[in-house]
């Protein structure tokens, strides 16, 4: 995509990174048919503009960002950390020690244009020349999961009704190496 960059997250975007998921967030819950709720809507929002803050705070970061810049504004974010609380119940903490891709967001009029795997080309990169070679990432919204089946293949784990009756939460076990390319 032309004029795209990605770039290590930094103090002067975090006004933008913000946007991206006060944008992306809502309009994932309302396409989910779950934009009702709006206390799990902003709890997510704030939980995600935590961990930005943190990553902003610390000297060494548990929790990476990056940024996919159109023409230097801010259109997405990725972030790779500790595994979370959800991916680890769904798994039985087998998966306790692998890292966890995150915060993947796109706006959505920069959806479906190879963002999102320019941002994970990066975080593999990165975490490649860390020695790190594989990595996990999970998924409660019904969209995302077809993208992520088509691109992480099958589930590791699905765990039915996770949310509540009909939902099911995926969570995808990677190699770094596939995702270098």
């Amino acid at each position: 995509m032309n004029g795209l960059t990605i770039t290590k997250f930094s103090l002067s975007d975090f006004k933008q990174a913000c946007h991206v998921f006060e944008t992306v967030i809502p309009h994932a819950f309302e396409q989910e048919g779950i934009g009702h709720l709006t206390d799990d809507m902003r709890e997510e929002i704030e939980h995600k503009i935590n961990m930005l803050r943190s990553a902003r705070e610390e000297d060494e970061p548990q929790t990476r960002f990056w940024l996919a810049k159109q023409h230097g504004v801010v259109v997405g974010t990725i972030s790779i950390g500790p595994s979370n609380q959800d991916l680890n119940a769904c798994t039985d903490h087998q998966l306790t020690q692998v890292r966890e891709l995150g915060s993947l967001y796109v706006l959505p009029g920069y959806q479906d244009q190879g963002i999102a795997s320019a941002l994970i080309k990066e975080v593999a990169v990165y975490l490649h020349s860390h020695g790190i070679e594989e990595f996990c990432l999970d998924s409660g919204y019904r969209r995302a999961q077809e993208k992520w089946k088509q691109k992480f293949g099958e589930p590791y784990a699905a765990v039915k009704d996770y949310w509540g009756p009909g939902t099911v939460h995926m969570v995808w076990f990677c190699r770094v190496s596939g995702f270098l390319a």
